[in-house]
């Protein structure tokens, strides 16, 4: 299969925190990628700004470093090593403070007032303001300006609102991108793809068919390295309200009128605000401990956040419900956590039974199940009903028809870009289909707020589980009081 490359206009692109973590491990490789690929064109200039003083050479020494030892990617050709590293500048910056903004204004001075100006905030979220100001106190703004800021987008709703009043005050709407690397994966964009793009599915797509829906997100990794930041947000701000709620809207919305930035955000936003309130017996929240006998490094939560008395979830099950015409009886079962039996981000979606078998019941109940992986191998998984082979008589057994991306569209999956490097090229296209606006924000924590509330009003507890397991045992209580059960973690 040969892959499409969308042209774009030579851009500039500052990254504030260019020597943290998120920086060197993920946006720098990305647009690497995207440079080998061609899809950066000449002319572009990459600007890393952060508060450490380094030079030029200091600075693309350390991305050499970080290129070359990248998790998972083979050691990059010298020369397109070498040229990417030529469109990279870096001037020491102080956020808050006025060092380095004159020398940045300086750099950029010069560029056509058409030309794209990309600021992405690779900071924390108290940064997002004085960025902001910063960056119109100096007209380091155009019309063709766009700032990327990543999560957490505020820690409640009131905060949320203040974060998008603050820019608000200097941004247009339509040059804010609120990115969620999670809704930059192929197969969460195959999501509307199946849906949309397929008779098939379409017309089952709602209550009459559909039994239930599983949207699973398990991690193998704990806390540790994001303590302080963990244990003030826990697994229900962390990973909840963001990542695991943009699959939600996904996978419940209704067609938009069109493939269209604001027409899919509608979708979604309406589906956020149909949600019901989650009572509190349909929600569980577990803690990891070590595995009984288990002892050196692999610690418990308390043991990694250093709080022997701490509260905060590293998983977090619940049960939830859609009330509008589409989804009204289906549930919606979420779970995410750390430290669980395998790595695993999957959404099953389980149909009915047939409502009747003209085969009898020695050929038992069987229904269709449509799986979309979406790490690791990822790939989609639709469970079909058929005979058994063999003169047995007429037994029926479920079969998958799977296609993994790898296997179909060949070893790279068509040149399948990671998250980062589609999410960031939409950022200079202007795309914002797959970014989050400002009310869907705040919408999704006027639904996740109060269940927050809820369980510290009632003191409630994590529930303790073993790492390595599939969490806490109340979570299979939650699908067995409905006859169900979970699917989805697999080593």
């Amino acid at each position: 299969m040969v892959s499409r490359i969308i042209p774009v206009a030579p851009f500039d692109l500052v990254i504030f925190g260019a020597t943290g973590d998120l920086a060197q491990r993920k946006i720098l490789p990305a647009l690497f990628r995207r440079f080998c690929a061609g899809q950066i064109p000449d002319g572009t200039r990459i600007i890393g700004c952060a508060r450490s003083e380094l030079s030029d050479a200091q600075f693309r020494a350390l991305l050499n470093t970080a290129l070359s030892e990248a998790q998972d990617e083979p050691r990059p050709d010298d020369r397109d090593l070498v040229a990417f590293l030529q469109i990279i500048s870096y001037v020491p910056l102080d956020a808050v403070g006025e060092t380095g903004w004159a020398a940045l204004c300086d750099y950029l001075a010069g560029s056509s007032g058409d030309r794209v100006r990309v600021f992405y905030f690779s900071v924390g979220p108290g940064l997002f303001g004085p960025l902001a100001e910063r960056l119109h106190s100096y007209d380091l703004t155009t019309e063709a300006t766009r700032i990327v800021v990543e999560k957490p987008f505020g820690h409640d709703l009131a905060s949320a609102r203040d974060l998008n009043r603050t820019l608000a005050s200097h941004f247009d709407e339509s040059q804010i991108y609120r990115i969620d690397h999670y809704l930059g994966k192929e197969t969460v964009q195959n999501l509307m793809a199946v849906r949309f793009g397929n008779m098939l599915f379409e017309p089952l797509w709602n209550s009459q068919y559909v039994d239930h829906i599983q949207i699973t997100v398990a991690e193998t990794v704990g806390v540790a390295g994001r303590e302080d930041y963990y244990e003030r947000s826990g697994a229900m701000r962390d990973m909840m309200q963001n990542h695991l709620m943009q699959l939600l809207c996904l996978i419940a919305m209704e067609p938009p009128a069109k493939f269209d930035p604001d027409a899919v955000r509608d979708e979604k936003l309406k589906v956020i605000r149909a949600l019901d309130p989650v009572e509190p017996y349909h929600i569980v929240r577990g803690q990891y401990a070590c595995p009984p006998g288990q002892v050196g490094d692999d610690l418990t939560y308390r043991e990694t956040v250093k709080n022997q008395r701490s509260s905060t979830e590293s998983y977090i099950a619940f049960k939830a419900h859609i009330s509008n015409w589409r989804w009204a009886g289906t549930p919606f079962y979420l779970r995410t956590g750390k430290r669980l039996k395998a790595r695993s981000s999957v959404i099953n979606v389980l149909f009915k039974d047939a409502p009747h078998s003209i085969f009898g019941e020695e050929a038992g109940r069987h229904a269709n199940h449509l799986k979309i992986r979406l790490q690791p191998n990822e790939g989609i998984t639709l469970s079909v009903t058929i005979k058994e082979p063999g003169p047995g008589g007429m037994r029926l057994m479920d079969v998958p028809l799977d296609m993994s991306f790898a296997e179909a569209l060949g070893s790279n999956g068509g040149d399948r870009a990671d998250a980062y490097e589609r999410l960031i090229m939409d950022v200079v296209r202007g795309n914002q289909t797959l970014f989050m606006r400002g009310d869907e924000v705040e919408a999704a924590w006027g639904w996740t707020d109060p269940i927050i509330a809820g369980w510290q009003a009632r003191g409630d507890v994590p529930k303790p589980y073993e790492s390595g397991s599939t969490g806490p045992g109340d979570a299979d209580l939650l699908m067995r009081r409905d006859q169900r059960e979970w699917r989805g973690i697999n080593p």
